[in-house]
């Protein structure tokens, strides 16, 4: 057992790392030689156990289990020595998941080799079995590969709501297959690195070639509200590639109300928009710009058509039908149906009653809120 208490300041990696992906340090082990999962966990007695069975049943077993307890008031500690991982305990940390990965980041990167790996897991989550083998294959793969991160399905509960959820993230899994696990972020739910990657992300932020996180060298930026989001604009400014291939799959929870889904999703689009604008209009970024854009154009277009409706209804004015929307609305029912074939015929009967329209009218408010949120400067809500 390994058992740490955290200042809240995590110590800085060694500064000697190389800053670009095109310099690459030598090692004399075999790559991907030493794996070590670390499992950031803020009370959570009820997962926690199914996680660490998914990770002590891999296929390529990783050598080392780490249980981050941040801040735990439940027993997650006790629960996750019981299935035989390590501990390490956080004491006063206040930058939550971002603040416990990096302080356990910086107990594990000096000593490491450069060629080792690090999973990153959240605690709610459980790694199909060959998880960590497909990712290392995909890792080793490709020397400019710096994160491979993994294609999430719903877990179950959650009623109607996470319904809704499940079917969300099974076209995700979708676009990420089509796309041969081309991905914008690398997901914070689990992602695998090596080591001499995450030691460049140090380097750059205290060589100021990246935004300076905590501003003492850790990997992860603590002032964000999407750390994954913005370690992955991060590996792509230093030159690397992100991948979500198709057989890196997990499942994750999905929140089991709507106020949680809505502080979720929040959280999730603000950050975004604020990672957008730390890191400017750049080559990497302009494809985020771009969808930050096109989703402004979905929120304005999403009020313009109900308001239209509503105006229609009680204005006396009526519905007319006009072919050319009656052949939008066609197509738009057709690609519910076709989206979330992964999850069977039944769905995709569902799926044309058009029932699915409260979740993306859900969504362009929370868009919506986000946007005036960042634009207002208003206080940032985890």
């Amino acid at each position: 057992m390994l058992t740490e208490t955290l200042t809240t300041t995590a110590a800085p990696a060694p500064a000697n790392a190389p800053v670009t992906a095109s310099k690459r340090r030598r090692s004399h082990r075999a790559a991907g030689g030493v794996v070590t999962v670390l499992v950031p966990a803020h009370n959570e007695s009820a997962g926690i156990t199914e996680t660490l069975h998914s990770l002590n049943n891999q296929t390529h077993r990783p050598d080392r289990i780490i249980v981050v307890a941040d801040n735990c008031t439940d027993d997650t500690e006790e629960l996750a020595l019981a299935q035989g991982a390590e501990v390490i305990r956080t004491v006063g940390n206040k930058d939550k998941k971002a603040g416990a990965l990096n302080f356990a980041l910086s107990q594990i990167l000096p000593d490491a080799d450069p060629e080792d790996l690090v999973l990153v897991q959240d605690a709610d989550s459980q790694l199909a079995l060959n998880f960590i083998e497909n990712a290392t294959k995909n890792l080793l793969a490709d020397e400019l590969l710096g994160a491979v991160g993994g294609v999430f399905s719903g877990g179950p509960g959650g009623g109607f709501v996470g319904h809704l959820q499940r079917n969300e993230y099974a076209r995700y899994a979708r676009d990420v297959k089509r796309l041969h696990g081309k991905c914008l972020v690398v997901t914070g739910t689990a992602a695998l690195f090596r080591v001499k990657t995450l030691r460049d992300v140090v380097a750059a932020r205290l060589e100021g070639t990246l935004p300076p996180g905590n501003g003492k060298g850790g990997v992860y930026d603590t002032s964000v509200l999407t750390e994954d989001n913005e370690l992955s604009f991060a590996l792509l400014t230093l030159g690397y590639r992100i991948k979500s291939p198709s057989n890196c799959t997990l499942v994750t929870e999905v929140m089991p109300t709507w106020r949680e889904l809505w502080s979720q999703r929040l959280r999730w689009k603000r950050g975004a928009v604020e990672n957008c604008v730390q890191y400017g209009w750049t080559k990497v970024t302009r494809p985020y710009w771009g969808r930050q854009f096109l989703s402004m154009i979905g929120v304005v277009v999403t009020l313009a058509y109900f308001g239209s409706l509503v105006f229609a209804l009680f204005s006396g004015t009526g519905l007319i039908l006009q072919p050319f929307w009656i052949t939008v609305t066609g197509i738009f029912i057709l690609e519910r149906i076709v989206t979330v074939r992964f999850r069977g015929w039944r769905y995709m009967l569902l799926a044309a009653t058009m029932y699915e329209t409260v979740i993306d009218i859900f969504l362009q408010a929370v868009h919506a809120k986000a946007y005036l949120d960042a634009a207002f400067n208003r206080k940032k809500v985890w």
